[in-house]
């Protein structure tokens, strides 16, 4: 199964975003948060990211999901400092909430890495609206 993980500035937007997505997509068990830093302070961590895929991964590799601006360097960071490692890492071009839901479904349903993060960069269309 794909491990996900969510990155955002904000411990407690990646952890509700992790519960949101379980919940309503039938967590794998391999969604993981990956927000604030260490301190507690707003922010990101390249190295709490690089420990998250580390957890996530299952061995059909990661997606990431990340929130605004230094989020998607720090998760590049990240997948830097596991080169060598084996692990298969992508950053997911997705609406943090909206992919990580669509994303967890998918892998959910035993698919590829591929087609995990097609599936989340598929919900940047959703319509909220009829």
């Amino acid at each position: 199964m794909v491990g996900i993980v969510i990155v955002s500035h904000s411990a407690k937007v990646a952890e509700g975003i992790v519960e949101l997505a379980a919940e309503m997509a039938a967590d794998n068990g391999h969604i993981i948060a990956a927000g604030g830093l260490s301190d507690g302070g707003i922010g990101t961590d390249p190295l709490r990211i690089q420990a998250a895929i580390e957890q996530a991964d299952t061995g059909d590799g990661v997606a990431v999901l990340a929130d605004i601006g230094s989020s998607i360097m720090s998760a590049e960071t990240a997948i830097e400092f596991l080169e060598g490692s084996g692990i298969r890492v992508r950053i997911a071009d997705a609406p943090v909430l909206e992919g990580a839901v669509s994303a967890c479904a998918a892998s959910a349903g035993g698919t590829s890495l591929d087609e995990v993060i097609a599936a989340a960069e598929e919900a940047r269309g959703f319509s909220k609206l009829a």
